[in-house]
């Protein structure tokens, strides 16, 4: 993976629950890591043929490989958050394509 591809900055983050002292279960987010990732323009012929359906608002990112990334984690970017739909990984440990659609 070039670096001169790396030109988008994403956050990663993770879902944490807390219980408060009132007993009620508190639900945030926390950043996992920001890291540079490839914007990758899937077209929408491309993602049908591969996927079955197309997803309103999907995005692909590609990023260096980073362990410990799941598909209950999201992305933020250019402050739009992203569910995570699969996680691919290209080569070993060389990379990740990420898909992700956008929160509803």
């Amino acid at each position: 993976m070039r670096a001169g591809k790396l030109d988008r900055i994403i956050t990663i983050e993770r879902k944490t629950e807390t219980v408060a002292d009132s007993g009620a279960v508190v639900v945030a987010w926390t950043n996992v890591a920001s890291v540079r990732a490839e914007l990758v323009n899937a077209s929408l012929a491309d993602h049908t043929a591969n996927y079955g359906t197309a997803e309103e608002g999907s995005i692909v990112f590609r990023v260096r490989y980073l362990p410990g990334v799941a598909a209950p984690d999201r992305i933020v970017y250019s402050g739009i958050s992203y569910d995570i739909l699969s996680i691919n990984e290209i080569g070993r440990r060389r990379s990740l394509e990420i898909r992700c659609g956008r929160v509803r």
